[in-house]
């Protein structure tokens, strides 16, 4: 059952996500999917709305019509018991014509201040009550602040078990954050170095070239640090930093992960302007198309303190880590869309391959998340010729061509490890907690404090100079974020 089921998300992610899952064969024809909304349709309009959802995503269509044929409509109040027991009905029926053996997932794709009311109700008029499964998808904002989100866990408890609950963080289901754990684990010559001994920093970029849009009233409550950094950036920090599992299971991952927020070092009071630079967006052209600073967008304060870029020191304060800062940075309208990781290893003690005053390109490891995926190795190697001298080289492995064909988008992925119930790629109540612990220090300083600079970056730059002066403090700068050449750096 999909609740918002005429929204964007189903529209964009879910339908089409469902459809590469039917045509590759890992949904059977015993399936059902029941849309819930307010928005009065026909199953027969509703069906052909799949349809269009679909062919606007998906080049391949063969199995369309017999795909959107599984699909039945409920116009639905979310506040009103009479309507859920019409659903539970439509469900008892749907159980029993595709021998579905009482299996159901409620996806609730939908506003956060509905999840509570939905997972109440569900137990309350019936729908829970089944002999198979019964699996809870929520999407983020989990919550505004660890009391805000302590309250919906408790309501969300007392209908779904914590095992039952599969909170979804999109970046989970990014094929190359997943190869982290390949790339640290499967590989002898990362892991005995992937410590404090032989890595000097960690880089972790998101930048969007995109501004608020029509989200602007969300974003006003939100802004980059909740929206960004308490869930996508601080989970790809706990997978960088994890310990090995013991085993390669949901409870031993999430155990691993957990051990790492619990060891961040908390950023409080005077410390927040020591260790986080926040920013926002002027005006500007991005990709040679004029556009408008935050405060000048729809449904934003003119005066708005809401920060649109984060770049952030971290320090986990374990023996792996001691010492190790990782830089974390997200804006909107930067000066391109990448989602990347750099690991930079520290340098050699003396170059003896040009002269001792001038020092070797560190080498690098990047990890591509998005748009491009893949793996890069910076080196150092002789120049083809009599001249002994390095030159830095690269090797890479990209996601393209035939190894990147059928790599499964991020929903496709998850929804397909809900249905298996596989929780590993989804966020543990622990993390979601120890998250907004972390966060909420920050942001209490900043929602107290008006920031005098603002807004203090141009549209399609790569964000504040202060942001900069984060890293150089520490003797060390960005990564570009677009793909780069060291020996350009």
């Amino acid at each position: 059952m999909i609740f918002g089921a005429t929204g964007d998300l189903a529209n964009r992610k879910l339908y089409p996500s469902l459809y590469k899952l039917f045509e590759k064969g890992k949904l059977s024809d015993k399936f059902a999917v029941i849309g819930v909304a307010r928005r009065p349709l026909t199953n027969e309009e509703f069906q052909e709305n799949i349809k269009k959802s679909v062919k606007s995503s998906i080049q391949k269509e063969n199995r369309i019509d017999e795909f959107a044929s599984h699909f039945y409509y409920h116009s639905h109040d979310v506040t009103d018991s009479n309507s859920y027991a019409v659903l539970n009905n439509l469900a008892n029926q749907l159980d029993s014509n595709y021998e579905l053996q009482g299996n159901r997932i409620f996806y609730l794709a939908m506003a956060p201040e509905f999840f509570g009311t939905i997972a109440l109700h569900l137990k309350e008029d019936g729908l829970t009550n089944v002999s198979g499964f019964k699996r809870l998808v929520i999407e983020k904002p989990f919550g505004h602040d660890l009391p805000s989100a302590q309250e919906l866990n408790d309501q969300i408890r007392t209908a779904f078990s914590e095992d039952e609950v599969y909170r979804i963080d999109h970046y989970l289901g990014k094929e190359m954050v997943q190869n982290i754990e390949v790339i640290r684990f499967a590989n002898a010559i990362f892991e005995p170095l992937w410590n404090n001994r032989y890595i000097s920093n960690i880089q972790v970029t998101s930048s969007e070239v995109l501004g608020v849009e029509e989200r602007g009233r969300y974003y006003e409550k939100s802004g980059a640090l909740r929206d960004m950094v308490q869930n996508h950036m601080l989970q790809m920090v706990a997978l960088l930093a994890m310990e090995p599992p013991i085993k390669l299971t949901t409870e031993e991952i999430r155990s691993e992960k957990v051990r790492v927020l619990r060891a961040l070092r908390p950023i409080e009071g005077e410390e927040v302007k020591e260790y986080f630079v926040r920013g926002q967006y002027d005006k500007g052209t991005v990709e040679g198309t004029e556009v408008l600073g935050y405060r000048e967008e729809q449904m934003v304060n003119p005066e708005s303190n809401t920060e649109t870029y984060v770049a952030g020191k971290l320090m986990i304060d374990n023996f792996r880590w001691a010492g190790v800062p990782i830089y974390i940075r997200t804006g909107k309208r930067m000066d391109s869309k990448s989602t990347k990781i750099v690991i930079q290893f520290k340098d050699i003690p003396m170059n003896l391959y040009y002269s001792p005053e001038e020092t070797l390109n560190p080498n690098l490891l990047v990890i591509h998340i998005q748009p491009e995926e893949g793996i890069t190795l910076h080196l150092n190697a002789k120049k083809a010729g009599q001249n002994i001298a390095a030159t830095p080289v690269k090797l890479n492995y990209a996601n393209r061509g035939i190894d990147g064909l059928n790599t499964p988008e991020a929903y496709e992925k998850l929804l397909f490890d809900c249905m298996r119930g596989d929780a590993t790629n989804f966020t543990h109540w622990d993390e979601v907690a120890l998250s907004w612990s972390f966060v909420d220090k920050i942001s209490d300083v900043w929602e107290n404090q008006k920031a005098e600079n603002y807004p203090n970056y141009n549209a399609g730059t790569v964000g504040p100079r202060e942001a900069d002066e984060l890293l150089e403090k520490d003797g060390f700068h960005w990564w570009p974020i677009s793909n780069f050449d060291v020996d350009k750096c």
